[in-house]
Formats: structure tokens, sequence, C-alpha cells
């Protein structure tokens, strides 16, 4: 073993010395070995995408190994090709030229493939989601505008262009934007923070805190739209959104719970009662029956036994319909079963009144004293 590495370390010394003696043999050699290593790392990329997708039941995108694996191949054999001009050791100027348009070369690739990249990932993440699609389309148009600018500051780093004077005018002109803009900011990131914490989604019913209810429209970049059920449509800012109580009344279950409040004679059979409420909720097809129904005998009222049906309504949609279906059901129920719902009412009873003393004093004659 020990002669085997001698003899690999002798065989490098002397290819190494031929390298040095020969530069352009050098970098041919180093170009084939850069080669080799990117179709190597491309048949890598394209068998662990392959294993994740396999193992992990994740539905990975041929774009997406597109999108990584093209612009890696290219990128390794730039570096071969810069390492390559690097051995030859050119003069001053020309090794500057040629590094330089490598350089650039390596930027701008490196700059489309992490758009495509990011591309892809937004398109995966929108599929997914099937909400919020104009925040992931900004948010994937502000990426790349972020690519592209960091790939002009390289680009002008590379060529050893003074920034500093763009540096400068860029921070006066984005204070001045942001002083401008800043409502619109603080809708935008309300947008954001809606989208990444999502407290409701498209779809769902909520419940402002000024008291609006109504089914979440759509989540835009600037406003969530939500529609009443008087069709009327409301529209929010979302740094108003993110920073206010609401209540969702389709999370975490998209049931709604529905309260029948209804009172009985006090000579009612309770079990009685009790089975035709439940009679009632069992038989609606929009009544959820998990969890299922229940009934609370609740108070004693002054005219009545105060009885409440509870019950889940498959979807808070189904609201108004529902309880008008239990009220009119129950309502015959009661009729059917004999089930008196008493309602206030009060006797008048009528007296004679009697009449007044008079409030006077007389004289022994009968005349009133004056």
């Amino acid at each position: 073993m020990t002669r085997f590495i001698e003899q690999f370390f002798d065989y490098f010394s002397r290819v190494t010395g031929i390298m040095m003696e020969q530069r352009i043999l050098g970098a041919l050699a180093i170009m084939a070995l850069f080669a080799i290593l990117a179709m190597l790392v491309d048949f890598l990329i394209h068998r662990i995408f392959n294993f994740i997708s396999k193992k992990s039941n994740v539905d990975i995108d041929n774009t997406l190994i597109g999108s990584i694996h093209r612009p890696v191949w290219i990128i390794l054999l730039l570096l071969g090709a810069l390492t390559s001009v690097m051995w030859l050791n050119l003069d001053q100027r020309s090794n500057f030229i040629v590094t330089a348009i490598l350089k650039t070369l390596l930027i701008l690739v490196g700059a489309v493939g992490l758009g495509r990249l990011m591309k892809s990932i937004c398109h995966q993440w929108w599929v997914k989601r099937r909400q919020g699609q104009q925040i992931i389309h900004l948010l994937e148009n502000v990426g790349r505008v972020l690519v592209l600018l960091a790939a002009a500051a390289l680009l002008l780093l590379v060529w050893k262009i003074d920034i500093s004077p763009l540096l400068a005018s860029a921070g006066i002109v984005g204070l001045a934007v942001a002083l401008a803009a800043r409502d619109t900011l603080a809708n935008f990131f309300g947008g954001i923070n809606i989208f990444l914490d999502k407290p409701f989604a498209t779809g769902d019913y909520i419940i402002l805190e000024s008291g609006e209810r109504g089914e979440v429209v759509d989540i835009g970049v600037r406003s969530t739209l939500i529609r009443t059920r008087d069709d009327e449509q409301i529209s929010i800012p979302n740094s108003i959104v993110a920073n206010t109580k609401i209540i969702n009344e389709s999370a975490p279950e998209p049931r709604y719970r529905v309260r029948i409040k209804v009172g009985v004679a006090y000579n009612s059979n309770l079990a009685q009662v009790e089975a035709a409420l439940l009679k009632v909720a069992n038989s609606n097809q929009s009544i959820s029956h998990d969890p299922e129904a229940r009934v609370r005998f609740r108070a004693f009222g002054d005219s009545s036994l105060e009885f409440e049906l509870l019950c889940w309504a498959k979807t808070p949609a189904d609201r108004g319909r529902v309880i008008h279906e239990l009220n009119l059901a129950i309502f015959e129920e009661f009729k059917k079963e004999n089930i008196s719902i008493p309602f206030p009412q009060r006797d008048i009873y009528m007296h004679p009144l009697q009449a007044d003393p008079v409030d006077s004093y007389s004289d022994s004659k009968g005349e009133p004293n004056v």
C-alpha cells in the first residue's frame, strides 16, 4: 500500500512538472477535469432529486431540475476556464480582460439560473396554495429585480467601476420613495404577513372587529376583498387587516355551530321535547353528524322551560338557511307531538270603582259650609 502511494505521488509530480513546462497542455488538462466534474455533478443532481421525489412523495417538476442542473453545469465549465486562464499566467492586461469576461459570464449565468429557479419555486407554490396569486407573482418580480440589481453591482465591481456615487444616489431615491409610498408599503407588508401567517384563506367566512361578516373573495397586494351576505363587496387595506382582531368561522374546522333556542310549556314531557329536537336535527342533510347534535335544558323561564338545540352546519355559508329549516321543522314536529310553545300573556281583571267620600263639611241644616 505504501509503495502504491509513493508511485502515485511520483506520477503526480511528473505530471505537474510537465504541466508547469507546457502551460497550454496544463490548461487543457484543467478544462478536461472540470468538464468531467460538471458531468458528474449533472448526473448526481438528477439522481438526488429522483431519490428525494421517490422517498418523500414530493412532486419535483422537470422545470425545477432544469433550472438547477444546466446553470450548475455551465458554471463549472466557466470555473474551469477561469482556472485555466490563471494557470496560463498571461500578462496583466490580457489576464484582466479575459478573467473579467469569464467572471461576467459567470455572473450572467448565475443570475439567469437563479431567476429561473425562483420562477419554478413560485409556480410550485402557486399550484399548491391556489390563493394569493398576486402576492406570489409580486414576490417573484421583486426577487427578479433584486437579482438583477445584485448582478449589475457585481459586474461593475468586476470591471472595477466605482459605484459609490450610484449607491449614494440610490439611497436618496430610496428614502424619497419610502416616504412617498408609506401607506402603500404598509399595505404591501401587511399582505405578506397575511399570506405567511394564514389567519384566513380565500373562501373562508370571517367577522371583522367592526361587525361585518362575509366570505373572503381575494387577498390582494394592497387590500383584502370580502363579500357579505347582501352581495356587498368590502375592500379592507391589508395594513388594517394585519393589525385588527378577526374571527374566522371556517377555521380550524369548516363547520359552523348553530344554536336554536325554544321554550315549551311547564306541563311538557321533557324527554319527549329532547327527542323531538334531536330528531329534527338528525333529519337535516346540512347538519354534520360529527360531532353529534345535542339538546340542553337552560333555564326556568317566566312562562316556559327554556331549551337550546346545539348542532353544527357543514359550512358557515349554510348558517341562515339551516336556521330557517330547523325553525320550520321544530314548529311542525312540536305540533305533531302536541308539545305546546307558550308565549307571554297577561290577564286583566276589571273591578268597579267605589264613589269617593265628599271631602267637605256641612252644618246641621245640611248646607255645606263655605
